[in-house]
């Protein structure tokens, strides 16, 4: 089992930068696949980003390539989202979840949920 929290969510500008992490707990992290995924208020969960369990392989959405980051650090149990360049649109909850398949991009394949951190991007 793997509990995950969040942090680094907060208020930026348009154009700015954050950073996300989630930090895990559990001796079976680096088995996992982990995914960061977000809400925006009336939306259902959305696919952002995922990472597979060495780190090896990625894959984003297409509204954050070349702008968002996924990495990995199996030995600190971290997950982190690096958003540079961010728009108004960015603006959401974000979830970061563990799941067992190599790069999943559907919400039902993730097993464990952090409780989320807010992002909002003023314009």
């Amino acid at each position: 089992q793997v509990q995950l929290v969040e942090h680094g969510g907060g208020l930026v500008q348009a154009g700015g930068s954050l950073r996300l992490s989630c930090a895990a707990s559990g001796r079976t992290f680096m088995t996992y696949a982990m995914g960061w995924f977000r809400q925006a208020p009336g939306k259902e969960r959305e696919f952002v980003a995922a990472i597979s369990w060495n780190g090896g392989s990625t894959t984003y959405v297409d509204a954050v390539k070349g702008r968002f980051t996924i990495s990995r650090d199996n030995f600190e149990k971290t997950v982190s989202l690096q958003m540079n360049s961010l728009e108004p649109e960015d603006t959401a909850v974000y979830y970061c979840a563990a799941a067992g398949n190599l790069l999943p991009i559907h919400p039902y394949e993730y097993a464990y949920w952090g409780q989320g951190t807010q992002v909002t991007v003023s314009s």
